[in-house]
């Protein structure tokens, strides 16, 4: 069994997301971060950083329990341990990787970086912020042109897809405003669509 510590954010998302689409047995445990939960000794004791995600396998690696941060590393654990979500042809597997990590480090540091320039210290110079807007909104194009003609990022689900999910949805109102982006609206609505994908964004 999987225990999940998250809360209701991206990096959250994505790690409910690569649970429920490989249908590992797992628990959830959503913390409060307005309350400080994060901060609690017993979950610091999880993570030192004090940050979500977090997963405890109890049955881990050579059958000891593991515990294990950082959305991206904990969506590659569970695609390996279930054997789904990541090509075993070498070509899908790279690109599979290659948007997973430009997702990481790209797509979800710019809406975070928007994020605390508009909602949690907006900056003094609103010019600032529209320029991480705008190369968002560069990064979701790129997106939109990958998915013109295939259903997914690497041509099948993977994780890559799992983890531009939560950023993709949390920006609609960008996404809209520098549109027309129609191949990845089609990709937004099936993955929404998907049983997985909905029961990991309702919890």
């Amino acid at each position: 069994m999987i225990d999940l510590y998250y809360a209701p954010t991206a990096n959250g998302w994505r790690a409910a997301l690569a649970l429920e689409e490989t249908g590992l047995a797992f628990r959830r445990h959503k913390l409060d971060l307005a309350k400080g939960d994060q901060t609690t000794p017993e979950f610091t004791a999880l993570n030192p950083l004090q940050s979500i995600p977090v997963i405890r396998d109890e049955d881990g690696p050579g059958g000891k329990p593991l515990v294990l941060t950082q959305s991206v590393a904990i969506m590659l654990y569970v695609a390996e341990k279930a054997g789904k979500l990541i090509p075993t042809d070498a070509l899908a597997r790279a690109q599979a990787l290659e948007w997973l990590l430009f997702v990481a480090s790209d797509v979800a540091m710019t809406s975070g970086v928007l994020f605390q320039l508009t909602l949690v210290k907006p900056a003094p110079d609103p010019t600032c912020a529209a320029h991480f807007e705008r190369r968002l909104a560069r990064f979701f194009a790129a997106c939109d042109a990958r998915l013109a003609e295939r259903d997914y990022l690497a041509g099948e689900l993977t994780v890559a897809d799992l983890a531009l999910y939560p950023n993709a949805s949390a920006r609609r109102a960008i996404i809209d405003k520098h549109g027309p982006m129609p191949h990845l609206a089609r990709w937004f609505d099936r993955m929404s669509a998907r049983p997985a994908v909905v029961r990991a964004m309702q919890a």
